[in-house]
């Protein structure tokens, strides 16, 4: 079949055509770019750049020409970019050293084929990956986001047999089955038959390709040293006796266990790292264009593996800001899958973005799926946080923030049946409340970060409220994103480390005296919020925890009447779930407490100090009994005025049973 689209000749069939029982009827095709062609006839990329070639020589003998010569032969094939078709994708394949053909070449098929169906290949090349990020794609490499429930479910139904015993990680989608060294370990109690047995299935499997060409068997990670597999592969189990072929296997083990990175030793779906590396094992597929999140964004801590969902973004020409081309496409269909991405809060932060900034290279923006807490509030808001990775021009890498919009807005308040002069100004005076709770909780010594901004954009309001359809001003907290982990994801392997253990429990005590000081609950449910994600651990250059940042003050003076004395349980079980983790129980529980006990003093008497600086800091805001903002401040600061810190402290040490 030979045919055109406006200036470009097709030799083939159509993309995505397909036959009588409904298979493709090609899987490769070739885009020619200076003479505009796509060849999608059956055979391999080099016989379709021949057959374009024999095209155009057939029609310049047609119009009286002489053929191409071999310069203007060479200029129509390095003008061309390989496709891979599959049943719904159009995969591009860039030479990552011409990344621009791949984009003139993605920029023609829009024309055919939706962007969302088009995805690019090599996205390992960092030059591709790259690329993309600059013209605000993250969205075309991502992967959809997994809950970690999700994530733990997907690891332990992969846990499969070949013939002997159920030790290896199924990957369905390639066919391959992963041994981790834990596993490997398991076959050391076997009886000699089934020991024998169970090595021999081995070396067969890791020897195999299965029929679309991935290896039946490998070892987790993929970057183990080849030197393990081979080792496993050279063991004589018909010459060696069973404790010999047992002694083996724990020497191999030791290389393979001393080969992986400290964070993948720890063999458990509670291990992040672990859990994250093995589900990426698990959900590769053949011709796979998506990355991690790591290879996304610079620095972003593994808690955050398939928690984005990254959304079509901006980049800037000429100064010129350009919205990603699925916007138009959406706009002109209201297709209701691109409405799950084309989020018109992504388009509005940029939007407000470019106003602030005047010189951007380009913008991705994500929304966090789901809470990243290690044991989520229940009933607690999703989908209101966003993250933003922005490069300004002259910098040398891009700059990242959190987006997190007010929870109680104007919309908020209208789906309550308020009228929408009352929900504009219990809106407001919500914005002033969460900025106040943010000056009294760093007041007191809460180690948040260090700038944060506030925004706004108007979206139509979609409630049930008779206003329905007017545009409402929505609110926005924006911070930078702070690098660390999350004290709830800590590996548990670290706490083995002594002087690990010791200045974790030291940060975790000084935090824990300012979150019990401020009450910090949820206001869905009255549960703790301290050491559920908020607290981010920042480590020195080797490894021992430096600095606690609290990166949202959420759920702060919630709490504001009680006793200190009546909020010991949760703070006492920050230790009791690690003690069996650590070597020295003890020191750990005794670090904690005094660090809890001296900062619970320290900021009493800084309060005592200077009386007044603290009593006046919101004079100006109204003070009301109900539970104003003014009001739960004096409290706070009346309940820490009466505390006796030795006493508290003796509370919490006597609730941390050794």
């Amino acid at each position: 079949m030979c045919y055109n689209i406006g200036t470009m000749k097709i030799l083939g069939e159509p993309i995505f055509a397909r036959d009588t029982e409904g298979k493709l009827l090609s899987r490769i095709g070739t885009l020619f770019l200076k003479t505009s062609g796509l060849v999608t006839r059956n055979g391999v990329h080099a016989m379709q750049r021949m057959m374009w070639l024999d095209e155009l020589n057939s029609k310049r003998k047609a119009d009286g020409l002489e053929p191409l010569s071999r310069a203007e032969e060479e200029e129509e094939l390095s003008l061309s970019v390989d496709l891979i078709f599959t049943d719904d994708m159009v995969l591009i394949r860039p030479d990552p050293d011409r990344v621009d053909l791949a984009f003139q070449a993605d920029e023609i098929l829009q024309t055919i084929v939706s962007k969302r169906k088009i995805r690019f290949l090599n996205t390992h090349s960092a030059k591709v990956r790259n690329a993309l990020r600059a013209r605000g794609e993250n969205w075309r490499m991502s992967r959809s986001p997994i809950s970690p429930e999700d994530m733990v479910k997907l690891v332990e139904r992969s846990k499969v047999a070949i013939h002997g015993e159920p030790i290896y990680y199924y990957n369905s989608a390639t066919g391959t089955r992963y041994l981790t060294v834990g596993a490997s370990n398991l076959l050391i109690p076997l009886t000699g038959d089934e020991l024998k047995a169970n090595i021999k299935e081995l070396q067969t499997m890791l020897s195999r390709r299965n029929r679309i060409g991935y290896p039946e068997l490998d070892l987790f990670p993929v970057t183990t040293p080849i030197e393990i597999k081979q080792s496993i592969k050279s063991l004589d189990t018909e010459t060696m006796s069973v404790d010999e072929l047992k002694a083996e296997i724990r020497k191999i083990d030791i290389q393979w266990r001393m080969s992986l990175p400290v964070e993948l030793r720890e063999e458990t779906v509670d291990n992040v790292e672990w859990r994250n590396a093995m589900c990426q094992v698990l959900t590769h597929e053949p011709n796979d264009t998506l990355v991690k999140e790591g290879d996304l964004i610079q620095g972003i801590s593994p808690e955050f593996y398939r928690q984005i969902e990254w959304l079509p973004g901006a980049r800037v020409e000429n100064g010129e800001i350009i919205f990603d081309p699925l916007w138009e496409e959406f706009d002109r269909t209201h297709d209701p899958e691109l409405a799950q991405i084309c989020d018109p809060r992504a388009r509005n932060i940029i939007l407000n973005l470019s106003r602030v900034f005047s010189e951007i290279d380009y913008v991705n923006v994500g929304r966090i799926v789901s809470s990243l807490a290690r044991d989520p509030i229940a009933g607690s808001r999703r989908g209101n946080v966003y993250i933003m990775q922005c490069k300004e021009v002259g910098l040398p890498i891009a700059h990242i923030y959190m987006f997190r919009f007010q929870k109680w807005g104007i919309a908020e308040h209208l789906d309550e049946g308020k009228d929408l002069l009352h929900a504009m100004l219990e809106a407001n005076d919500y914005s002033d409340y969460i900025l106040d709770r943010r000056l009294m909780c760093r007041q007191l010594g809460m180690k948040l970060p260090t700038h944060v901004g506030f925004g706004q954009f108007t979206e139509p309001y979609h409630g049930n409220n008779q206003y329905r359809g007017t545009l409402v001003r929505t609110a926005y907290f924006a911070r930078s994103y702070i690098s660390g982990t999350a004290s709830d994801k800590i590996p548990t392997s670290k706490y083995r480390n002594p002087v690990f253990a010791l200045k974790f429990a030291q940060l975790m005590g000084e935090a824990a005296a300012v979150d019990m000081i401020v009450g910090r609950r949820s206001t869905e449910t009255n549960e703790n919020l301290f050491d559920k994600n908020y607290e981010v651990i920042q480590f020195d250059s080797n490894g021992i925890p430096a600095r606690l940042v609290v990166t949202e003050h959420t759920g702060s003076f919630v709490d504001y009447l009680r006793p200190l004395e009546e909020s010991i349980e949760p703070y006492a079980n920050v230790i009791r779930r690690r003690l069996s983790l650590v070597t020295d129980p003890a020191a750990f529980k005794s670090a904690y407490v005094a660090q809890f006990e001296t900062t619970l003093a320290s900021v009493q008497s800084k309060y005592r100090s200077q009386r007044r600086a603290f009593d006046c800091l919101f004079v100006n805001r109204p003070f009301d009994v109900a539970g104003s903002g003014a009001y739960r401040w004096a409290k706070v600061l009346e309940r820490l005025d009466k505390c006796d810190p030795a006493k508290v402290s003796k509370s919490l040490a006597d609730a941390i049973v050794l």
